[in-house]
C-alpha cells in the first residue's frame, strides 16, 4: 500500500469514527445496550432490537459487511444475557441473513461469535418448559440451520463446518426432551419428536461426532419384543433406527472411519446380545426374530471395504434387510442414502428417476426399493469376516 493509499485509508477510517461518535441512532443503541437492567424490560428490548436493525442495515448499504455482523452480535449478545430470547431471534435472523446474503467467508472469529452466541442462549433457557420455550427453542434450530447452510456454501468443509453441524444436532437432542409438553395434538407429537430425533443423529454423524450418538443411544429403551419379532408391521426401535440411520449417512458421505467407531461401540456398549448371538439369529430362519441392525451395519460396512465386483452382494444385503429399511422414518430419505452407497462404492448407476434424489441426500425425495429374500451363502460369508467388529 503506498503512502497516499495509506493516509486516505486512514482519513476514511477517522471520518467514520466521528460519524459513528455523532450519529444519534448508534449513540442510542450504545446506550441502550450500556442499560443492562433497562434490557430486561421488553420496551427497551425492543427499542433496542430496532436500532440494531437500522444500523446493520446502514452498515450492509455502506458495504462494511463484517461490522453489520459484528454488531448483530454484539446487540443479539447483549439482549440474550437479559433473557429477552425472543427479542434476540429477530436480530438472529438479520444476521443470519447478513452472512448469507453478502457471501461473507466463514471465519473462525464467526464461528466463535455463534458459539457464544448458542451457548448464551442455552444458559438463559436450561429449566423452562411449556409451549413458549418449545417456540423459542424452535427458533434458534432454525437459525442454527441457517448458519449451517452459510457454513455449508462458503466455507471450506463439505455440508457446513463440524462445530456448526453440532451445535445443530445438540440443539435437535434438546428439543426432543423440551417437545413433550409443548403439542397438543399426539400424532403430530410423535412425528415431530421422531423428525429432531433423525436430525439429531444426521447432523451429529456430519459433525463427525460418533461416540455422542453413542450417548443418545443410551438414553433410549431396548427394542420390545414386538419390534424384533420376525415379520413385525411396526416401525422398528427407535434405538434401533436411529443408529441404521446414522451408519447409512456416515456411508454415504464416505466416513467409514466414524461409521465403524459407531457399529463397534453399538455392538459394544448399546447391544446387550453379543455379536456371536446376533449372527446366529441373522442367519436363522425358524427362530422368530426380525434381522438385526448392528449386524446389517457391520455386514454393510464389510461390504464397502471390498471392490465394486461386490455389487451383488450389497444389492443383495438391502434386499434382505428390506422390512426394516422400509420401516424407517421417512424411508425414501434412507432409500437417498443406500442409493449414494451404491453408486460411490460398488457403481451402481440410479435409474434417472433416482438422480436427484441421490444427489440431493439431505433432502425429502425418494422411491422405493424391490423385494428379495434371504441367501444363506452370502450371509455366512460375510458373517465369517465380522470377527474385528
Amino acid at each position: 500500500m503506498s503512502a497516499a493509499a495509506a493516509r486516505r485509508r486512514k482519513q476514511l477510517l477517522a471520518r467514520q469514527k466521528l460519524q459513528e461518535d455523532v450519529d444519534p441512532i448508534q449513540a442510542q443503541l450504545k446506550k441502550l445496550l450500556a442499560d443492562e437492567d433497562g434490557l430486561k424490560e421488553e420496551a427497551t428490548a425492543y427499542e433496542a432490537l430496532q436500532l440494531a436493525q437500522s444500523q446493520v442495515r446502514k452498515r450492509v448499504h455502506s458495504g462494511d459487511f463484517k461490522g453489520a455482523v459484528d454488531l448483530a452480535h454484539q446487540a443479539s449478545l447483549a439482549i440474550l444475557k437479559q433473557g429477552r430470547v425472543s427479542v434476540a431471534s429477530q436480530l438472529l435472523t438479520v444476521m443470519s441473513t447478513v452472512l448469507r446474503e453478502t457471501h461473507l467467508e466463514e471465519t473462525d472469529d464467526i464461528l466463535a461469535k455463534i458459539k457464544e452466541l448458542h451457548d448464551t442462549f442455552t444458559t438463559v433457557m436450561e429449566g423452562k418448559t411449556g409451549d413458549e420455550t418449545f417456540r423459542l427453542h424452535r427458533l434458534q434450530r432454525d437459525w442454527l440451520r441457517r448458519c449451517v447452510q452459510w457454513s455449508s456454501e462458503l466455507g471450506n468443509i463439505r455440508f457446513g463446518h463440524q462445530d456448526l453441524q453440532a451445535l445443530l444436532a445438540q440443539q435437535s437432542w434438546i428439543m426432543v426432551s423440551t417437545q413433550a409438553d409443548s403439542m397438543a395434538k399426539p400424532n403430530e407429537e410423535e412425528d415431530e419428536l421422531m423428525e429432531l430425533k433423525c436430525d439429531a443423529v444426521t447432523h451429529m454423524a456430519l459433525a463427525e461426532k460418533p461416540m455422542e450418538i453413542i450417548a443418545w443411544l443410551k438414553t433410549l429403551p431396548a427394542p420390545t419384543n414386538k419390534q424384533t419379532k420376525s415379520g413385525h408391521t411396526c416401525p422398528p426401535a427407535d434405538r434401533d433406527a436411529l443408529f441404521t440411520r446414522a451408519v447409512l449417512c456416515l456411508c454415504a458421505i464416505e466416513n467409514l472411519r466414524d461409521a465403524y467407531t459407531l457399529v463397534t461401540a453399538y455392538i459394544n456398549e448399546v447391544e446387550e446380545r453379543d455379536t456371536a448371538t446376533l449372527t446366529k439369529s441373522y442367519t436363522s430362519k425358524d427362530d422368530g426374530k426380525a434381522q438385526s441392525h448392528a449386524i446389517f451395519a457391520s455386514m454393510l460396512l464389510r461390504t464397502c471395504e471390498k471392490d465394486a465386483r461386490t455389487g451383488p452382494l450389497f444389492q443383495w444385503l438391502l434386499r434382505s434387510f428390506k422390512r426394516e429399511l422400509d420401516g424407517l422414518y421417512k424411508a425414501k430419505i434412507v432409500q437417498s442414502y443406500t442409493t449414494k452407497i451404491g453408486k460411490i462404492y460398488f457403481n451402481i448407476q440410479p435409474p434417472p428417476s433416482m438422480l436427484n434424489m441421490m444427489e440431493n441426500m439431505m433432502g425429502m425425495m425418494g422411491g422405493g426399493g424391490g423385494a428379495g429374500g434371504m441367501n444363506p451363502a452370502m450371509m455366512q460369508a460375510l458373517a465369517s469376516q465380522m470377527g474385528n467388529m
